[in-house]
């Protein structure tokens, strides 16, 4: 079997042992797993509703993905995807409060905000790992905690006066449909769906179709090589530190100018940050991939909001399941294994 299939089968084997698994630990519990399924399918996909809430959670999901893809592939792990995304979702609503201005300057205006300010937040361990070796790792982990707390500093102190949210983004900055709350009754529905589809082209093509990608790769794979090839290192991994950065402050763009349409400070973390890790896993860094984890996780976490109202099934379960599909992909060298003496006893 070629390991372009085993790329594929891999990830399937992991969804399904976390179903499974999650499945037995339902039945030991008490819970009937047939209809907490049944209730999670219809609080995803259930009515038209529930279809445009799905889609909308897929948008950070495929971004946050993209931002972890893209560190990987070049050698690099970005665990700050989530501090990145909150400086990116303050950034793009900053913009889209502060200014005025006709929505075909205003929209982009307040998007590219958001994207330049996740990568300047990933420009940070991205320098300090090319300059002085630091871990991007501990860096980007502590990060976190920066973006964090500055942002509600900056939300109470600076851009609101009396509460703990900003004001409303101006129309002309705002990501909402109306079209698509019209078929989606009225669900959050936004055109950012499509900015997240471009994302994902946009990654294949620099990583495949240009010369730069190219040596953001041969970095990532080995930097001595690379170097001795005349490869600018620090220079390659520092670049590639804020392209990731960019994908995860355009998702929290598409958070602020579109699902909510303001900031509020946070008492922790959003959570699609690390999410995205698990999305990046199991879509293993590959573009397609990344789409069919975010539709796989925005599914599993709209549709377990419907579990407890309708089977009784607590949605904290779902967790427990995606949890499981993360531990079974980190496992994939068991199921890889368990794919070859299959095949190798086939062969025989």
């Amino acid at each position: 079997m070629s390991n372009r299939t085993k790329n594929i089968i891999v990830p399937i084997i992991a969804v399904l042992l976390g179903m499974l698994v999650g499945t037995i630990i339902m039945l030991i519990t008490g819970y009937d797993p047939v209809a907490a399924f049944g209730a999670l399918w219809n609080g995803a996909f259930g009515d038209s509703y529930f279809t445009g809430e799905t889609i909308r959670q897929i948008t950070p999901y495929i971004l946050a993905g993209l931002a972890v893809a893209f560190a990987f592939r070049t050698g690099l792990f970005n665990i700050g995807v989530e501090g990145q995304l909150i400086v990116g979702w303050l950034a793009a609503v900053w913009v889209g409060v502060a200014f005025e201005l006709p929505k075909v300057i205003h929209l982009p205006l307040a998007v590219l905000a958001g994207a330049a300010a996740g990568a300047l937040w990933a420009f940070i361990p991205g320098l300090l790992k090319a300059r002085f070796r630091v871990h991007e790792v501990i860096v980007t982990i502590m990060m976190n905690y920066v973006a964090l707390h500055v942002t509600n500093y900056i939300i109470r102190s600076v851009l609101s006066e009396s509460s703990d949210r900003t004001e409303l983004v101006h129309q002309s900055a705002s990501l909402r449909s109306p079209f698509f709350e019209s078929l989606t009754d009225y669900s959050r529905l936004h055109w950012g769906i499509f900015i997240a589809l471009i994302c994902v082209f946009i990654m294949w093509f620099i990583l495949e179709k240009t010369s730069r990608g190219y040596e953001l790769k041969a970095v990532g794979f080995n930097q001595n090589a690379s170097e001795y090839a005349g490869m600018n290192v620090k220079s390659n991994i520092i670049m590639s530190m804020v392209i990731s950065g960019a994908f995860a402050g355009l998702a929290g763009a598409m958070e602020g100018l579109g699902t909510f349409g303001y900031a509020a400070t946070k008492g922790g973390f959003t959570g699609v940050g690390f999410d995205g890790i698990a999305v990046a896993l199991l879509g293993a860094n590959g573009p397609i991939g990344i789409i069919l984890a975010a539709i796989l996780f925005g599914s599993l976490k709209v549709g377990a909001l419907n579990m407890p109202l309708e089977a009784g099934v607590p949605n904290e379960l779902v967790d427990i399941i995606i949890a499981l599909i993360v531990f079974f992909v980190a496992a994939s060298y068991m199921i890889r294994m368990f794919i070859d003496r299959i095949s190798k006893k086939g062969v025989k």
